[in-house]
């Protein structure tokens, strides 16, 4: 029963759908150097604190950057050539940044890196869309969420092993596999050149443009309110579980590792059971509220093990129930014209707030104190929550799920 039910999540994928996971999981499989990028240039370059933070917000402009210009260029050439100039140029960066020793360079390397790498995003979520269909489209996107996790996770475990030796090995590795995975994905997938649709203009343009999608503006904006959130699990909360509750440092990277793996063996199966029964935005709030439980929990429960486990367990299947359904929700509002503006700003709006996300967790902390961050926090997911409760019952409450999409934008 259990085997056939994995074999049923899994089942109906295009072939390409399986290509580009295989693409996505060698190039995080790479992803060494912006975990261990603070480490490395206090460390070794001996930056200054506030230097080594720059590095990192200049990273994450790059990446609004990049997303905004890859979503221009997917609209108008295409997502395949795309994909791989940005793996392939991303690895050469990645390698040349190690040899950066000055704080300009270093800053301007990683703002250039971090465009070639980002503008590989909306690139790669046209191409996710492309391959699937209407019955498998969430179920493809949480196949590459799970090439993501399981690349990261394998990626970051390889680094710390690599950095013990020499920090310069991260660099080189990120940027092999960076060209493997564009070498790869030439091989594995032919390339395809879509068909431009004729350009509409006035106000039919008007209406195809994401940036005048009012819905969907909205909908990112509660995007970034659960993002901001969510990014604590990976940067405050394994402080709070070291410094509060006194957890071993290894059993944190196991709490850590932990969502990777309950997504890899669950995730597929539990969006498998749910696609087209109800619309995203139903399951939306459920994964946010989820989230926001789990902040809860950490103010409630006793200081143990036992407890760091059930707040992780939460808020990775709030992730589960929120995340794959946000995704089917953008995808379903484009067209093949306007979805490389979409794509770039769904990654702008994670982005954004995988920057604002330590910056403010940080500064709640050091002025209020954890408990206070973590009552504001459950605060900020259960507005989340309404917002996506207003704008199904605004918007989609009287439309079945096989028209979900079909209001006017």
């Amino acid at each position: 029963m259990i085997l056939q039910l994995y074999k049923n999540a899994y089942t109906g994928l295009s072939r390409n759908s399986w290509y580009l996971c295989l693409v996505m999981f060698i190039n995080r499989s790479g992803t060494m150097v912006i975990p261990f990028v603070t480490i490395y240039c206090t460390q070794q370059l001996h930056f200054t604190i506030t230097q080594a933070g720059s590095i990192v917000g200049i990273f994450g402009l790059g990446a609004i950057t990049g997303a905004f210009i890859g979503g221009k260029i997917t609209d108008k050439w295409g997502f395949y050539d795309l994909q791989i100039f940005a793996l392939f140029t991303g690895g050469l960066f990645f390698i040349l940044l190690g040899f950066q020793t000055t704080f300009i360079n270093m800053a301007a390397g990683t703002f250039l890196l971090s465009i070639c790498n980002e503008s590989f995003r909306p690139a790669n979520s046209t191409a996710v869309a492309h391959y699937s269909n209407d019955s498998n489209k969430t179920r493809s996107y949480s196949l590459n969420r799970l090439a993501v996790n399981l690349g990261w996770a394998f990626g970051s475990a390889i680094g710390g092993f690599l950095a013990s030796f020499n920090f310069h090995l991260l660099f080189w590795v990120d940027g092999c596999t960076n060209i493997m995975a564009a070498v790869i994905l030439l091989i594995l997938i032919p390339r395809v050149k879509t068909a431009r649709p004729v350009k509409p203009s006035g106000e039919s343009a008007k209406a195809l443009s994401a940036y005048s999608d009012k819905v969907y503006l909205f909908f990112l904006l509660i995007v970034v309110l659960f993002a901001t959130c969510f990014f604590q699990l990976f940067t405050m909360q394994p402080v709070f579980y070291k410094v509060y509750w006194h957890i071993n440092v290894r059993v944190i990277g196991f709490l850590m590792s932990l969502n990777g793996i309950i997504i890899a063996f669950t995730e597929m199966v539990i969006i498998h059971r749910l696609e087209g029964r109800r619309h995203p935005l139903q399951y939306i709030p459920i994964g946010i509220l989820l989230v926001g439980s789990g902040f809860v929990m950490l103010n409630i429960l006793p200081a143990s093990t036992w407890s760091a486990l059930v707040v992780v367990i939460l808020i990775t299947y709030g992730e589960i129930m929120a995340m794959p359904f946000m995704n089917s929700f953008w995808i379903a509002r484009t067209t093949p014209y306007n979805r490389g503006q979409y794509a770039a700003l769904y990654t702008i709006a994670w982005s954004v707030a995988q920057s604002l996300g330590p910056f403010i967790g940080s500064r709640l902390i050091s002025t209020y104190g954890f408990a206070v961050c973590w009552w504001l926090l459950a605060g900020v997911c259960l507005v989340a929550t309404l917002g996506v409760v207003g704008l199904y019952k605004a918007k989609y409450s009287s439309v079945n799920v096989s028209g979900v999409m079909t209001d006017s934008l």
